[in-house]
């Protein structure tokens, strides 16, 4: 008998914008059901660009979703890590670039969320008006927050919170951080660059998430609300609603992120520029 259950119905809408500042929009994302990513590349002119197209393009090769393991996620990540490693760039620079990103899995039968990131870009889980980031940035700057050095305040301004602790590309293969997070209908996935949240607050971001039902024009107003504050970065904004059918009850999760498991926390690399 065939305990597995069924397979949530997803809804999502994505945009991606160069910004204010930048003549070049490094960023990229990939979306089709049951596999989201965004990548936001790094290395002048357009080795950037060219970085973070190709990490998505590989991480979208992980296949068939529903029967993927950390293992498979570990394995199209370090994929992608060789293949931007190969971009040629400018003497004296590497290509790279961050990622963000969940494939619907079944765990043990059940529907999950499969998340990893390397770098700075974020996923983030919306639920019953409460926002919570699921993933931790690979940092300068959070690696400082987690000592005490820096509050949080301190951190949204110091000077080098862009340097980034992992990338994808360079001679150090980083590894991801990956967790499991049961799906839970009704609720919403959101997976950015640094563009939004260098810009936009946690709560002007829940707000948005609260008030705008339609995941695109969710993504879209995002995405606006960076460029009103200054749009100093590119911004990529992917959101990811899950339906809640009718008659299903509103589940109870302790904690918006803590209701998952981190099955993997992998080891720095060298320190980069974002």
């Amino acid at each position: 008998m065939d305990q597995r259950h069924p397979l949530p119905t997803l809804r999502w809408g994505a945009t991606t914008h160069t910004g204010r500042r930048r003549s070049v929009n490094e960023d990229a994302f990939h979306a089709e059901r049951g596999v989201y990513f965004v990548a936001d590349g790094m290395g002048g002119h357009e080795a950037g660009a060219r970085a973070s197209a190709t990490a998505v393009a590989v991480l979208c090769s992980i296949g068939e979703a529903e029967n993927a393991s950390e293992d498979d996620l570990y394995a199209v990540v370090s994929d992608a890590h060789r293949a931007v490693s190969r971009i040629a760039t400018q003497p004296g620079r590497n290509a790279g670039t961050t990622m963000s990103g969940a494939v619907v899995v079944r765990r043990d039968g059940v529907p999950s969320w499969l998340i990893a990131n390397v770098g700075d870009s974020r996923t983030y889980r919306f639920y019953e008006g409460k926002l919570a980031q699921v993933t931790t940035d690979h940092s300068l700057v959070q690696e400082m927050l987690a000592a005490g050095e820096v509050s949080p305040e301190e951190a949204r301004t110091y000077a080098r919170r862009h340097v980034i602790t992992r990338a994808l590309g360079g001679m150090v293969e980083p590894e991801p951080d990956c967790w499991y997070l049961p799906i839970v209908p009704g609720e919403r996935l959101m997976i950015c660059s640094d563009g939004l949240t260098e810009e936009v607050s946690a709560d002007v971001i829940a707000r948005v998430l609260r008030d705008q039902p339609h995941p695109q024009l969710a993504a879209d107003q995002l995405v606006n609300s960076a460029l009103l504050a200054g749009g100093r970065d590119n911004i990529t904004v992917l959101v990811v609603d899950v339906a809640r059918p009718p008659g299903v009850a509103r589940p109870a999760i302790s904690g918006v992120a803590a209701a998952g498991d981190m099955v993997h926390h992998g080891r720095e690399s060298s320190a980069r520029t974002a």
